[in-house]
């Protein structure tokens, strides 16, 4: 099935007769459809989907650190990658975990112990190939102030130089005052990570900036109080931004970790966030004014399991959203592949039979690179052909 008759699948789709309320989604004349999910296979309803009969997706398969053996006292999470100067880059959150008591080590592999506890740090670790990786290093340092810890938030390639991206938050959880975003830069000098220094106070982004179609830089960002907003500036300097709101976490809803993509008109803006919520699915919203201001968000029919999410168009034109699909469980993580951003129409499992969450995906010589935490024990990643991706959409 080629991508033309893929996005008359998604615009039409066999199965939408069934669902006639999902009306097709646009940024400016309809942005309140929930339509987002049209499966060759099981159309519009998310329930017909059977996890463990998706077509799997061919990889290579990498571990970057592993700390099973610790019986759940130590964890890992919040993978983020980059590709610069010629390396891959991996980061993440590397720190003490809150294991259950009594619990065996052996018993704990297949527990999910907490995370977000004071003195974590962020973690690297550096790859020429992304399957063989650098030993794991220390970035951050310990936290600033006793019983606080970083959350690692990403890399960001700004003005040829590489920035590291980690919250100081008030452990445990990050809904604490003293709540900062800072930034540490890549000195290749050293060959050592250099403190940078405020990005923004009380803020957590959710991803590194990406570039506005007007070409300011955004990424989505919360507050100590859990509000979600978005960031804009980042051009005269890397701690230059406004603050647009986007949702608020209270009574009516409960959105998290927010993310946003631009559609193939280049100007209208995709924000997909996860609700912590009942409802198991995405929840949606547009913006047409480079983030200035958004549409009622919506629910949308693409399932989820309350976790995190990332997506991107890739260069062959299709955009790739990689998730937690399954509403009942952090298992397997799906591949989602749309022709136009708006409705998803193929799902693949890329990996799974166990605890796997918070993935982030980038793009380089035709290949994803998929980084992902394993029961928060492992951080781990996964090199994808976009040949063998069109093989399975063809």
């Amino acid at each position: 099935m080629k991508l033309n008759l893929l996005l008359t699948l998604a615009l039409t789709g066999t199965a939408l007769a069934a669902e006639s309320d999902y009306t097709i989604p646009h940024p400016e004349t309809n942005p309140g459809s929930t339509f987002m999910l049209n499966l060759a296979t099981t159309g519009t309803d998310p329930k017909k989907i059977d996890f463990d009969k998706l077509p799997r997706v061919p990889a290579e398969h990498a571990i970057l650190s592993d700390v099973r053996d610790r019986g759940g006292t130590w964890v890992h999470q919040h993978a983020y990658l980059a590709h610069h100067d010629g390396r891959y880059w991996a980061m993440w959150s590397d720190g003490p975990g809150l294991p259950q008591k009594g619990v065996t080590p052996e018993a704990h592999r297949n527990r999910v112990p907490g995370h977000d506890r004071p003195h974590t740090r962020n973690s690297y670790a550096t790859s020429l190939d992304g399957v063989t990786w650098s030993k794991p290093a220390d970035l951050t340092g310990p936290p600033r102030i006793p019983g606080f810890g970083w959350i690692a938030r990403g890399l960001w390639v700004r003005d040829g130089e590489l920035l590291a991206l980690s919250t100081h938050f008030n452990a445990p959880g990050y809904s604490g005052e003293g709540l900062s975003l800072e930034a540490f830069r890549w000195d290749k000098a050293t060959n050592q990570w250099q403190t940078h220094g405020t990005v923004l106070d009380d803020s957590m982004n959710n991803f590194p900036p990406k570039k506005l179609p007007n070409g300011q830089w955004m990424m989505t960002r919360r507050d100590h109080q859990r509000q979600v907003s978005v960031m804009i500036g980042g051009v005269k300097s890397f701690d230059d931004w406004t603050i647009h709101q986007l949702a608020s976490y209270d009574g009516k809803g409960r959105p998290e970790e927010p993310y946003w993509y631009t559609l193939p008109d280049g100007k209208s803006i995709v924000g997909l966030i996860r609700d912590n919520g009942k409802s198991r699915r995405i929840l949606r919203t547009f913006s047409t004014d480079n983030g200035a201001t958004w549409s009622p968000i919506v629910r949308t029919n693409f399932p989820d399991a309350t976790s995190k999410f990332f997506a991107l168009r890739t260069s062959r034109g299709y955009y790739a959203l990689v998730s937690n699909a399954n509403p009942k469980t952090r298992n397997p993580l799906t591949l989602a592949i749309s022709p136009d951003g708006l409705v998803y129409t193929h799902l693949f499992y890329l990996v799974g039979g166990r605890h796997i969450d918070y993935p982030h995906i980038i793009e380089h010589d035709d290949h994803l690179l998929v980084a992902f935490s394993g029961a928060k024990q492992t951080m781990e990643v996964l090199k994808v052909s976009l040949d063998d991706i069109d093989t399975l959409i063809d």
